[in-house]
């Protein structure tokens, strides 16, 4: 099998997956309200993941603090949780890794935010005790997660599945719905 046929073969298992995400696009509907609710509220986007999902909450936070597109787009209100190596490690360090991004919802995180978590299994111990640290804080929680949506789906306010059990897949797929849920809110709230 050539390179190139591995690659395409890659690629349409991504848009299988996608398909089958695709039927459960509705269940977005209250995330993007709650993110829009967050957003016209002045409230902040807190964004958490680790590994592939830590990049990816760097890349969503700068999207809506620089720019989704270019043009004109306000600074909105986002930060990611994974960023900071200093407090990461000296969270980890006391407190160990678990506590990494509940320690900063904690400190960071007022009502009237969002908690956007990641992970692609659903069961991530740092996610899990983030959004425990939310809600005791009143500040509601989303979760995007794969497989079955491992406990998250179930303690996150709102939570979207992607169909998977590949971690890639996941990832590439929280990315993606993400990316259009940004170009949607950044366009409508810098018109």
């Amino acid at each position: 099998m050539s390179d190139v046929t591995r690659i395409a073969e890659g690629l349409a298992d991504l848009a299988a997956a996608a398909a089958r995400t695709i039927a459960h696009a509705e269940a977005l509907a209250p995330i993007v309200a709650a993110m829009r609710a967050t957003l016209v509220g002045g409230g902040t986007l807190f964004f958490a993941g680790n590994g592939g999902s830590a990049a990816d909450a760097q890349h969503l936070a700068t999207e809506y603090v620089v720019r989704y597109r270019a043009g004109t787009q306000r600074a909105l209100r986002a930060m990611a949780l994974t960023t900071d190596s200093s407090l990461l490690t000296a969270c980890a360090n006391d407190f160990g890794f678990e506590h990494v991004f509940a320690r900063q919802v904690e400190a960071l995180a007022r009502p009237g935010d969002l908690l956007i978590v990641h992970s692609t299994s659903g069961n991530s111990a740092n996610c899990l005790l983030a959004v425990e640290q939310a809600r005791a804080l009143g500040v509601r929680t989303v979760a995007f997660t794969g497989g079955d949506g491992g406990t998250l789906a179930v303690r996150a306010d709102l939570a979207f599945v992607v169909p998977s059990t590949q971690t890639n897949q996941i990832q590439e797929l929280h990315l993606a719905i993400q990316h259009q849920i940004a170009a949607l809110l950044t366009a409508e709230l810098s018109a």
